[in-house]
């Protein structure tokens, strides 16, 4: 199966541990989510409940993002995420390649 999320979407996965582990899921992953400078530019970063990128880094993820407000997407075996809103497209395309390749 295709796990995806967008933006703030990924908030969900360092509460995942990995099948018959209990390593954090996102550890060795290449992914992406709503960046700390985007959070605080929409002056939240203290209303959240953490930081995404600094978490996801914590658990050992290999973090990449663009720009603020640009699209981004990563792709990690059948993980996909994207940054932000901008990213919400090229997130979709990417999860149709998948499911038509398999």
């Amino acid at each position: 199966k295709v796990v995806a999320a967008v933006c703030h979407g990924p908030n969900c996965l360092p509460q995942c541990v990995k099948p018959g582990s209990t390593d954090p899921l996102v550890k060795g992953l290449t992914v992406t989510g709503f960046t700390d400078t985007e959070e605080s530019a929409v002056q939240l970063a203290s209303k959240v409940p953490f930081l995404l990128e600094q978490k996801l880094k914590e658990q050992g993820c290999i973090f990449e993002r663009a720009d603020d407000w640009n699209s981004k997407v990563c792709i990690d075996g059948k993980l996909v995420t994207g940054q932000n809103p901008q990213s919400s497209e090229a997130c979709a395309e990417a999860v149709i390649k998948i499911i038509l390749s398999a």
